[in-house]
């Protein structure tokens, strides 16, 4: 009973219809904020997290006193990932003001008591009417040179000869619902070339022009989405239209599209803090000892972790690693030594929870392992000492086998062992 009530409080968002919070999802998100002329301010949150939690009574109190003046919003991040990963939210809480542009919305950085909160909204409003009035509006609706306008002489080069992802649209000028995807398409294109770092592109083609890559791809009805990727052959675009479908459609395609995480030897503290306090959660192995494995064993451990990398990279964790005895604090605070070696553990280092892979070291046990925590299964238990454990500075692994220590050699031949010992005999 105990535990449904938890997970009930976990689950649960902070803010109810009768506060002056608005509660945002992606279903409501574009609608209320992205086509809004007002200015708004919106905390990206989690119910387990507790300066979350804390921030909750300062937040509605923000909302009351702003009230028809700024526009105060929260959004569930945790439930909502693709509206957080959206706008590159890592930790909670995350404000960010949404003023002029809203694909580029400015982070809050002050202190985070309702008076303060109140005096950096008051700020922006006015930097906001200051922009109108001197005529730069900013504008939320993106630059349409972000749109790349394809045709039949530089398709092939451009999409077809690209390693990045490409959503293409195909218009006629005369139909009335490219003409209302016009300024939806145009936004999105404007922040999924910053959000993935123009790894995706947003592109279209006037199939009444260029009517051999119309009849090329079997293009019927207006507007009609593609999906380019390399090596593949082209898929529908089945989401919905509006930007943040778009963008959120894009972004996914990014992360399907992005090289694995690195997965880092933890040598020394900054390794340790940079990649779990980075990530919702960082997966650190501990593998047995160079001389017990050789390279090769080391290198076949690692493979399996590269491969669920791979395997979980939409996920945003962290990947470590460490050699046995390496880091006895770090297996200490994670009660790893039971189950012998190769080790694994997964940290939430905001909850200071952990949980311990129970099966074997392999593809399958390690997928189950993480597929479990993905759905919240599996059993946690708080991190030693309640804090990330001292770690010590080691050298990196050479990537070769391991060497024996060398003995020294004692020369015995000057010692003349009848003398010492003679005079102890009885």
């Amino acid at each position: 009973m105990a535990t449904t009530r938890w997970l009930k409080e976990l689950t649960q968002g902070f803010y109810s219809a009768s506060d002056d919070v608005v509660e945002l999802n992606p279903s409501n998100f574009n609608r209320e904020v992205l086509q809004s002329d007002s200015l708004w301010l919106i905390e990206f949150y989690a119910p387990w997290c507790g300066h979350c939690q804390s921030l909750t009574a300062d937040w509605k109190k923000t909302a009351t006193a702003l009230k028809g003046i700024v526009k105060v919003g929260a959004v569930d991040a945790d439930q909502h990932k693709s509206l957080g990963g959206q706008y590159g939210v890592k930790g909670f809480p995350t404000i960010k003001i949404f003023g002029a542009n809203k694909n580029k919305p400015d982070d809050y950085q002050g202190a985070r008591s309702s008076q303060a909160i109140v005096d950096g909204a008051l700020n922006a409003l006015r930097s906001l009417v200051k922009d109108r009035m001197s005529g730069r509006s900013g504008g939320g609706g993106g630059s349409k040179k972000d749109v790349v306008e394809l045709t039949d002489d530089n398709f092939d080069r451009l999409v077809l000869g690209s390693d990045d992802v490409w959503l293409v649209e195909f218009f006629a000028p005369w139909c009335g619902h490219c003409k209302n995807l016009e300024p939806e398409w145009t936004a999105a294109a404007s922040a999924v070339k910053e959000q993935t770092k123009d790894k995706v592109h947003l592109g279209a083609v006037d199939a009444t022009v260029h009517q051999g890559l119309a009849s090329r791809y079997g293009i019927r009805g207006f507007p009609t989405i593609k999906i380019f990727k390399k090596g593949e052959e082209p898929e529908d675009y089945q989401g919905g239209r509006t930007r943040s479908d778009i963008i959120a459609q894009a972004l996914d395609l990014f992360s399907e599209n992005a090289p694995p995480p690195a997965i880092y030897e933890i040598l020394n503290e900054d390794v340790l803090k940079k990649t779990c306090e980075e990530y919702q959660l960082c997966v650190i192995a501990v593998l047995p000892h160079i001389l017990d494995t050789g390279a090769a064993g080391r290198n076949g451990y690692l493979e399996v972790m590269m491969k669920m990398a791979e395997k979980y990279k939409k996920k945003m964790w962290g990947w470590l690693w460490t050699e046995a005895g390496a880091q006895m604090d770090l297996e200490a605070s994670l009660g790893i030594g039971g189950f012998g070696y190769p080790a694994m553990a997964a940290i939430n280092a905001r909850k200071m929870k952990f949980a311990l892979l129970k099966g074997s070291f392999s593809e399958t046990g390690i997928h189950e392992f993480l597929r479990d925590l993905s759905v919240g299964r599996g059993s946690t238990a708080t991190v030693g000492g309640g804090a990330l454990p001292k770690i010590n500075s080691v050298e990196p692994w050479d990537g070769k086998d391991g060497e024996l220590p060398v003995e020294e050699d004692y020369d015995l031949s000057d010692i003349d062992l009848d003398d010492d010992f003679g005079k102890e005999e009885l």
